[in-house]
């Protein structure tokens, strides 16, 4: 089976700072440009070689890509910040030239990169519906025979004849996510624009990317939530400074990516300089670690495994039974439990270690933030 995408040897050079020549184009210059180098990209469009060396100030977006995808196949693309994820996506999507190497992609390709991509802001959102479409490929009568399923799944109905200068940016998104899945298109491109949405809306559009892929057509998409890239992927693509570090099994990948992610935090937080602590008083507790089942600092951990916390009290200042309140947060999610969650475990040690050791097994995929 003939990959439905296709990438070898992809790099793309940024240079940093202001232009290499010292001074923006005119659009004069710009048009004499593209008409003398037009005949040539007709002839060789899928490579273009770099025309100056490679000096301290240019960074390497991506760099010697080479993977494929396969019809079907639901590919989470993880990393973190800066990793080159995005830019991995703009150039599948054709926004951005690659400064070298070759894409493939066999069939229609619907992207949501950016919250508003697409839109004319003047235009009100029934008009942008069949703008948008018409972007995407879709010819007029396609877009009105779905043009009620679009405004029933992005639930922007009220607010179809106002302009979408006045939509909040998750009205944006929901608009956006229906036309470009409704569009049936055989590639999928979605960067993390659906962190944009509430819960309700991403737990659809999650949904609504299962049911494409399902039906033979490909999803690539842009998380950093690994309990989603865990439930809908099936492969993932893990990058690190612009190069692909892994490319295949899912659990391997976001084993990778948690790994990176340690590597930046510390296992070990000093409470006395805590910033809420009030002036002239004793700090009671000195540190806290977090173990895993063997005794070894973590900093984060899989759900279901066990972790001890460890707390490092002043001598002396533990008093006889101490009850410890502790409380859980996901990012961009509310507060999930709060309270005297381990009263029911037995604390011990404190007289003659000075620390507190105790366990617990988490129940929810989350990252856990003392």
């Amino acid at each position: 089976m003939r990959p439905a995408i296709a990438v070898s040897d992809l790099s793309k050079l940024y240079y940093l700072g202001s232009s290499p020549s010292g001074k923006y184009q005119t659009l004069r210059e710009g048009i004499a440009h593209a008409a003398a180098t037009g005949w040539h990209r007709l002839v060789r469009p899928t490579r273009r070689a770099v025309t100056k060396p490679v000096g301290d100030r240019d960074l390497w977006a991506l760099k010697d890509v080479t993977l494929q995808i396969q019809p079907g196949e639901v590919v989470g693309v993880i990393g973190r910040n800066g990793a080159g994820k995005s830019t991995f996506l703009k150039v599948l999507s054709r926004i951005t030239e690659p400064t070298s190497g070759r894409v493939e992609l066999r069939g229609r390709v619907g992207s949501l990169l950016e919250v508003g991509t697409g839109f004319h802001t003047e235009l009100t959102g029934r008009e942008n519906i069949y703008l948008n479409g018409a972007i995407c490929g879709m010819k007029r009568r396609e877009i009105s025979r779905k043009f009620d399923d679009i405004v029933a799944f992005s639930e922007v109905e009220q607010f179809l004849d106002t302009p979408v200068k006045r939509y909040s940016s998750g009205m944006f998104v929901r608009l956006a996510f229906a036309v470009a899945s409704h569009m049936e298109p055989e590639i999928l491109l979605v960067d993390e624009v659906l962190a944009v949405g509430d819960a309700a809306f991403q737990k659809k559009c999650l949904g609504k990317m299962g049911e494409v892929s399902k039906s033979g057509r490909t999803v690539v998409f842009v998380s950093h939530n690994m309990a989603t890239v865990l439930n809908l992927c099936e492969k993932t693509a893990v990058f690190a400074h612009g190069r692909l570090a892994h490319f295949g099994d899912c659990e391997q990948g976001v084993h990778l990516y948690m790994s990176q992610c340690a590597r930046s935090e510390e296992a070990e937080v000093d409470l006395t300089a805590h910033p809420n602590r009030r002036p002239g008083c004793t700090p009671l507790l000195q540190k806290i670690r977090l173990l895993d089942g063997t005794g070894k600092s973590l900093t984060q951990t899989h759900c279901g495994k066990p972790v001890a916390i460890e707390l490092e009290v002043a001598p002396g200042g533990a008093g006889s039974e101490p009850h410890v309140a502790i409380g859980f947060e996901r990012t961009r999610l509310p507060h999930i439990h709060g309270g005297h969650l381990l009263d029911r475990f037995r604390t011990a040690g404190i007289a003659s270690r000075g620390a507190s050791d105790l366990s617990f097994v988490g129940a929810a995929a989350v990252a856990w933030q003392i």
